[in-house]
């Protein structure tokens, strides 16, 4: 058994398409084939029933997917380890960020390329839920996002910055010139709100429970960047995490005069796991920033 041959495998098993997996792995779908059959002739069992449309795992396919991912994550980890032990920051950093994290990167990104020109970055934008079941399948090295509601199994939050929910407006709006903005202030004005299941509008829909038959909500985006640009050219209003605009022009962020609004931005990495010497060092990076420390750290104080 070899380890292309678990690697593979699943990819054909995530994808249950061996077209797609096989452009995904830069290889022909014949070698890809080939190989998944070497696996299942030395395992004795079939992996998946192909159809004539479709392909699934059977059971021992099901059985032996963690087993997989387990080992090549061991493999992984394996090779990481020796190269932190020879003090060079080179391979792979994979992190996983919800949309409205986005604008406190940027600095960082530019600085760890800079000084880290051997290490390449993945950066994946995915909704919260999303992002953490990606961490627990290993497949990002942490999460930058605002701490969940709820306690994520197997996964611990580290605050890198105290933030809160807050009403976005542009910077001519009738709302732009208040200190903080009650419910029956936005009541008043047509909203613009992002799609249930981001962080932003989770909290907006917990805090501002008893309102909201009175919101006239006319459009839920699931793209921030136009969403603020919407806001910016009109008298839309919308919630998201302060954090959100962050060096971004024409906007005013207000406080929502409500209890319970924090939306503390985290990092968030996997329990008891290895720490890669690269995503040590992009963490201090991004703590040392000029986003987090000299901005973020002192809003709302």
């Amino acid at each position: 058994m070899e380890l292309r041959q678990l690697r593979y495998f699943v990819k054909a098993a995530e994808t249950l398409n061996f077209s797609d997996a096989a452009r995904v792995l830069n290889l022909a779908q014949s070698s890809l084939s080939q190989q998944i059959r070497l696996l299942e002739d030395e395992l004795d069992v079939q992996l998946f029933e192909r159809g004539s449309h479709s392909v699934s795992l059977t059971e021992a396919g099901r059985e032996l997917m963690p087993l997989a991912q387990r080992t090549l994550y061991d493999a992984s980890a394996c090779r990481e380890r020796i190269q932190d032990i020879k003090q060079l920051l080179t391979g792979t950093l994979n992190i996983g960020v919800t949309y409205s994290f986005s604008p406190v990167l940027t600095e960082t990104l530019l600085e760890f390329m800079k000084q880290y020109p051997k290490v390449k970055l993945n950066i994946c934008y995915r909704p919260m839920a999303e992002l953490m079941d990606m961490l627990l399948r290993r497949t990002v090295d942490f999460v930058l996002a605002f701490r969940p509601t709820e306690r994520c199994e197997g996964i611990e939050s580290h605050t890198l910055f105290d933030n809160h929910l807050s009403v976005i407006v542009g910077e001519h709006h009738p709302l732009a010139s208040k200190e903080r903005v009650s419910p029956a202030d936005i009541a008043r004005y047509d909203m613009a709100l992002p799609v249930r299941g981001l962080q932003a509008r989770n909290a907006f829909d917990r805090v501002m429970a008893p309102y909201m038959d009175g919101l006239r909500v006319r459009i839920e985006l699931n793209e921030v960047n136009i969403l603020l640009h919407l806001v910016r050219r009109s008298h839309l209003v919308t919630v998201l995490a302060e954090a959100t605009i962050y060096s971004e022009s024409g906007l005013r962020a207000l406080p929502l005069d409500l209890r319970d609004t924090e939306m503390d931005g985290c990092v968030h990495m996997l329990r008891g796991a290895y720490r890669k010497h690269s995503a040590l060092e992009f963490i201090r990076m991004l703590k040392e920033s000029n986003a987090v420390r000299e901005r973020l750290g002192d809003w709302f104080r």
